[in-house]
């Protein structure tokens, strides 16, 4: 089969296409998925620069994001028959080959239907995201639809702001969020935000301050990092939650957070693949099995900015790493 292999870690020209075994069903619960797309995530692009979870298997396969037609199920399968259209994040990170690729193989607890409503390329770049913020504010925030919350939300045109915008709107909240430009306000508004900060011409703390009469907000997410989660503290409620996909560096200071009581939280959803949690990861293929309806009811949506054959993975993460993406990007196969 063809697929994009890493053969190195680096700049983006270590992606090279290239002719690889098929994989095989090697448990009775496997099927085996004939990929039809595959998402592009900042994962990725990271495990190509500096090298993936389990650097002594290359050259690997990259990509978590995947989509594509059943094509062979083991002896044991239930859940789904050959024919099925699914979608579902696994692999990827080293230990187990990822969707830059025309099949792949995954256990059944951890793949959910597609949206019948999404193409093959829309429900490919869902599921990170989807799950990234969906336990960033269901799971991690608590975020509550009894609760009148005001959602602060950073870089709300991108990949994961997007969809953490809809899902807040969702469970009731007032949503403000931060762009870049006029163009990324348009679009985050066409997704339900109450409130465009443009952070380059505004002093987004004033902006939460103001726009919640002076209590800040209940809950801030933030998906840029660095210095912005310090600076995000005082935009935030006392007793109120902020949580990062981001690891904080190491000199952030944390007074005005414990000051203010702040309930700090991280989200990573990779973690029930880098710790093996059965359980965990099984919790995910329910959200996404949720989040398929959501799509197919029109309450949910994602927006995918540009395709990429399979031979042009190099250029896409090109386009990723110059940071101004609006939704995201996937390959075709």
């Amino acid at each position: 089969m063809k697929a994009i292999l890493m053969t190195a870690a680096g700049a983006p020209n270590v992606l090279q296409l290239a002719d690889v075994n098929e994989p095989t069903i090697q448990s009775p619960t496997e099927i085996l998925v004939r990929l039809r797309a595959a998402g592009i995530n900042p994962i990725d692009t990271k495990l190509r620069s500096r090298g993936t979870f389990q650097p002594d298997r290359l050259p690997s396969i990259l990509g978590c994001d995947g989509a594509g037609i059943v094509e062979a199920i083991g002896a044991d399968v239930t859940k789904f028959k050959v024919g099925d259209a699914v979608y579902f994040c696994n692999g990827g990170l080293g230990s187990h080959q990822g969707n830059y690729a025309e099949l792949t193989t995954i256990d059944e607890k951890f793949a959910a239907h597609k949206p019948q409503s999404l193409s093959f390329e829309e429900a490919a770049a869902a599921p990170l995201v989807l799950l990234t913020a969906w336990e960033a504010l269901y799971d991690r925030g608590r975020l509550d639809a009894s609760a009148s919350a005001h959602v602060l939300i950073h870089a709300g045109a991108g990949g994961v702001g997007h969809v953490a915008i809809q899902l807040a709107k969702l469970r009731g909240a007032k949503v403000a969020t931060t762009i870049g430009s006029e163009a990324k306000a348009r679009f985050v508004r066409g997704v339900g935000a109450d409130l465009a900060i443009a952070y380059k011409q505004t002093d987004f703390v004033e902006a939460a301050i103001a726009w919640t009469n002076g209590e800040g907000v209940s809950l801030a997410f933030d998906t840029v990092g660095g210095k912005l989660i310090e600076q995000t503290f005082p935009a935030v409620q006392v007793y109120g939650d902020i949580i990062t996909i981001l690891e904080p560096p190491a000199d952030i200071s944390w007074k005005v957070a414990r000051t203010r009581n702040l309930r700090f939280s991280f989200e990573l959803m990779l973690t029930p693949m880098l710790l093996g949690r059965v359980d965990l990861q099984v919790h995910q293929s329910n959200i996404l099995t949720e989040c398929a309806q959501l799509f197919d009811s029109g309450k949910l949506k994602i927006h995918v900015s540009e395709v990429f054959q399979l031979a042009d993975a190099t250029k896409a993460h090109q386009l990723l790493e110059t940071g101004s993406i609006t939704g995201k990007l996937v390959l075709t196969i």
